[in-house]
């Protein structure tokens, strides 16, 4: 069949095996959108050595690439949603591809750096847009059950895998390696995604919200920046206070604009659900956590304990492992029994890994960081998928994909604000390999035993009774008549 039979043939009419096919190019998107949030730390301080890095570049090299992602997802989508989905996906390919390239010829950080924004402006066209493509590509509800569970399990699977693969290619060929592996695959993406995934729009595209978009990047943006700068300036410095009296203020902006707007990019009524509201903290609270690890426990193993990048890749085998064997089970849980149980396992988890964190030294036995280990790989594994079913549990179908974009949005700032605040903590002791480094390091693992401690609350509070029927009547909200341009109604 030709590409223009494809952009007229329907969904339903596809065959299996090209649903499949089709359900593959998306993995295959996603898997490396997602690693490269991961794959990079395991080569931080082959770069540091190489480029001359400082520890807040380090911190910009993640953080500028989760950053971008946190800002454009709900944009990124409401356009595909308009112009075509296919077209925006391709475009996303091609410029996460040209970022790649760009990356792996990094003569300097600050190049690194922007080159990584740019990667991330192609992957906020991959992530939800790939979904959306997932979700029209099966109109059968089981079957589409099904294929959301792969692409989810492929996610964060990719996250827990991205440090072993990175540490692989720093070690055989050198860091601007991890950047090129991306390219073939886009390529090859690119031309399978011609011939193989049909053209699609909603019925019903949500408008442009300039003004709502730069002030949500205007917040992020504000915040991260004086976190990672507060180390070197001081939290009482001037530009600090000043980059969060803006943040405040976008906030406040948000707060009074976006209600007025008949299509806003932050639909501000889905809050008044309590269950999505916890979802979104929680997404907040486990990213932070699991962004948090990342960040200082690859430096850790190399800079503290003298492994080489692929065998600190290798000791995060035991964090993918579990989420393989873990996830599926989880997904089928969530399904029989609803989020509580593995929200309260994921949680507690989180809280037991950081606990135990506090006793890791550089001559801890290395079955024993391990074994640490463990517990971020059953809290990883557990908590991605109740939170995005309490997002969008009892949501009208109209809101199901806003509120799943705003879960996603959550989870990379929370990554975004977990690596910021981790490379504030260690500082400068991120360059030596004395115990100072894990001196600075325990003083980051009581915080996120509070992210886990936060995770087994709201867990308990989202499942309530009262908890539902707030989302019951935020569901009605929606269904009442279209608003007028002036205002909206409800």
């Amino acid at each position: 069949m030709s590409v223009p039979m494809l952009q007229r043939a329907a969904v339903g009419e596809l065959s299996r095996r090209r649903r499949l096919g089709v359900l593959a190019i998306c993995c295959a998107s996603i898997v490396v959108v997602v690693m490269d949030i991961s794959i990079v730390t395991v080569a931080l301080p082959s770069i540091r050595a190489d480029l001359g890095a400082s520890v807040a570049q380090l911190q910009w090299t993640v953080d500028a690439y989760t950053l971008v992602l946190a800002s454009l997802l709900l944009l990124a989508g409401s356009t595909a949603d308009r112009v075509g989905r296919r077209r925006v996906f391709q475009i996303g390919l091609a410029a996460f591809g040209l970022g790649s390239l760009l990356c792996s010829l990094a003569p300097t950080a600050e190049w690194l750096i922007a080159a990584r924004a740019l990667q991330a402006v192609g992957g906020t066209m991959l992530n939800p847009v790939a979904m959306a493509i997932v979700a029209t590509t099966f109109p059968d509800r089981a079957e589409r059950a099904r294929a959301i569970g792969v692409f989810g399990a492929m996610s964060g699977l990719a996250l827990a895998l991205g440090p072993i693969l990175g540490g692989a290619l720093v070690d055989g060929v050198g860091w601007r390696a991890i950047f090129w592996i991306n390219v073939p695959v886009v390529v090859v993406a690119i031309v399978l995604t011609a011939f193989f995934v049909p053209e699609s729009r909603a019925p019903r595209a949500r408008r442009f919200d300039p003004v709502g978009q730069l002030l949500v990047i205007l917040m992020l943006g504000c915040v991260v920046y004086a976190i990672i700068e507060s180390e070197k300036r001081g939290w009482t410095s001037p530009v600090i206070l000043g980059l969060l009296g803006v943040a405040v203020l976008a906030v406040l902006a948000l707060l009074v604009y976006e209600p007025r707007r008949t299509d806003p990019m932050l639909e501000l009524r889905l809050f008044r659900s309590v269950p999505f509201s916890s979802a979104i903290l929680m997404a907040l609270f486990a990213l932070c956590g699991f962004g948090s690890f990342l960040f200082v426990t690859t430096l850790y193993l190399q800079n503290v304990r003298g492994l080489s990048a692929l065998a600190a890749g290798l000791c995060l085998l035991p964090v993918g492992a579990v989420i393989m064997v873990v996830s599926p089970f989880t997904g089928r849980l969530v399904g029989t029994r609803g989020p509580r149980l593995p929200l309260v396992v994921a949680g507690s988890a989180l809280a037991i890994g950081a606990a135990s964190s506090l006793w890791l030294g550089p001559t801890t036995p290395l079955p024993a960081v391990l074994a640490v280990y463990l517990f971020f790989g059953i809290f990883l594994g557990t908590v991605n998928p109740p939170i995005t079913n309490t997002a969008v549990s009892g949501m009208p179908l109209s809101m199901a994909g806003l509120a799943g974009s705003v879960a996603s949005a959550a989870r990379q700032t929370g990554t975004t604000l977990g690596v910021a605040i981790a490379g504030t903590i260690v500082g400068s002791t991120a360059a030596g390999n004395s115990p100072a480094f894990t001196h600075a390091e325990h003083h980051l693992w009581w915080p996120v035993m509070g992210l886990g401690i936060g995770l087994v609350a709201l867990a308990l509070l989202s499942t309530t009774r009262w908890a539902r029927a707030t989302t019951q009547r935020t569901a009605e909200l929606f269904n009442r008549p279209a608003a007028t341009p002036e205002g909206r109604s409800g």
